[in-house]
């Protein structure tokens, strides 16, 4: 029997300059939330343990089930720590989501943490759901884990950005991500999307990013359609759609309005 072999096909995606989008996990930790993923379109989740309950039991589920649908698992960690990113990796996410990076030795500190030898310092935990638990031959298993996953670095406050450049750099990350509430909050701003600090961030960020050779990305604009159009059109190619709590509570608070208008 043929070894499977771990696939990212949002990398595929980026390295197409497709745009993709993702969907963040806070509420539901069974392995459906994969497959409605899926249905729904979207290129890849990341299961959000900086914000949610969700154990590291479900997480792998979701992972794993998300392998088998074609869309790619990630896993924001709430911080950066050896044992919680491995264990993370070792059951079925193929990429990290780190937030609060605000140097380019904590983006490298990152990468160490989620790449094997000779690209980080990640031990080896044996069989993993990636190959179907059955492993090629340790080199060959972490030139292939390497290459399939994913970097992800936060852009979340004011000292990041004056270091923007020098975290872009780094070998091994493949993406920054803005959080627009994090740094709307940073700067003072809270929730005004259109503040020019925030728009000239936007800008920054995306302009390092084709510097470096990086993808940017961003997250928090479920409401503003426009802004992600207009960022998207300015070169940002991943964009956080929103959650499923999002996602259900706006739904049904739609529905609900609607049905008691019919009785006014």
């Amino acid at each position: 029997m043929p070894v499977i072999q771990p696939r990212n096909h949002l990398k595929d995606k980026l390295a197409r300059d497709e745009v993709v989008t993702s969907m963040a996990v806070r509420l539901v930790d069974k392995p459906a939330i994969a497959a409605l993923a899926a249905a729904a379109g979207f290129d890849t989740i990341y299961v959000d343990l900086e914000h949610s309950p969700i154990s590291l039991q479900s997480t792998s589920d979701i992972c794993i089930a998300a392998m088998a649908v074609g869309v790619t698992p990630f896993v924001r960690v709430p911080s950066i720590s050896s044992g919680l990113v491995s264990r993370v990796l070792d059951g079925g996410a193929l990429g990290i989501v780190a937030p609060h990076v605000e140097t380019a030795a904590a983006a490298q500190d990152v990468v160490e943490l989620v790449k094997f030898p000779p690209q980080g310092r990640r031990s080896d935990g044996g069989a993993m759901p990636h190959f179907g638990y059955q492993n090629p031959a340790v080199a060959e298993t972490h030139r292939l884990f390497n290459e399939a996953t994913s970097v992800v670095i936060m852009i979340e406050s004011a000292a990041a950005l004056e270091r923007l450049d020098e975290i872009a750099a780094v070998p091994g990350v493949d993406l920054l991500f803005i959080g627009s509430n994090d740094l709307c909050a940073d700067f003072g701003v809270t929730g005004d999307f259109d503040h020019p600090r925030l728009r000239e961030a936007f800008e920054h960020t995306i302009a390092a990013c084709r510097r470096h050779g990086k993808h940017a990305g961003v997250g928090g604009l479920a409401g503003r359609h426009d802004l992600i159009a207009d960022l998207v059109a300015k070169g940002a190619r991943y964009v956080s759609v929103g959650s499923d709590l999002g996602f259900l509570a706006a739904e049904a608070k739609r529905l609900t309005d609607l049905v008691h208008g019919f009785g006014r």
